[in-house]
């Protein structure tokens, strides 16, 4: 094919018009989502969402029934004086039923962990010390201690024990 053979072949369809009809499709596909978001609620979104990948419901929190926080942590430190929570925690969850959450939380902006620098990974180390210490000394057993961290609220770890319902 020479140079001057290109002026012989034209083009089926302009470039623009192209370009123009994939914008089209974008812009009423992207209006088909707005409109069917609108009449989804959240619910329902995540329930399809987890049936399309196989993932099952989550298991409702567990009804709270007694509560405890442990303060004194000094500022970077995830150690902290554990007797007296040890007992409660061996009273107040001796149900086999219940449940116990940790949930541990930084101070300030100083209140990090010291090698790396997170606020996150001290708030996680709090928390494993503690689920470390009721599972060592069988006030509770592992399998029924669940770990949160709360953005930073003060420098504290709660632990809450819930009843979770009746064995199947």
């Amino acid at each position: 094919m020479t140079a001057d053979s290109w002026d012989d072949i034209a083009p089926a369809r302009s470039v623009w018009l192209i370009t123009l009809a994939d914008l089209s499709l974008l812009l009423v596909g992207f209006f088909v989502l707005l409109h069917a978001n609108r009449s989804l609620d959240r619910a329902t979104l995540l329930a399809g969402l987890r049936s399309g990948f196989g993932i099952e419901a989550p298991a409702p929190a567990p009804m709270s029934v007694a509560t405890a926080r442990i303060d004194g942590f000094a500022s970077g430190s995830a150690r902290a004086d554990l007797g007296g929570i040890v007992a409660w925690a061996r009273d107040a969850a001796r149900d086999p039923r219940t449940h116990v959450t940790i949930t541990a939380s930084t101070g300030d902006a100083a209140d990090v962990d010291p090698a790396t620098g997170s606020a996150a990974i001290l708030a996680a180390d709090r928390a494993r010390m503690v689920a470390s210490a009721l599972a060592r000394s069988g006030a509770v057993d592992p399998a029924r201690i669940v770990i949160s961290i709360a953005p930073a609220q003060r420098r504290a770890v709660t632990l809450s024990v819930g009843f979770a319902g009746q064995d199947k």
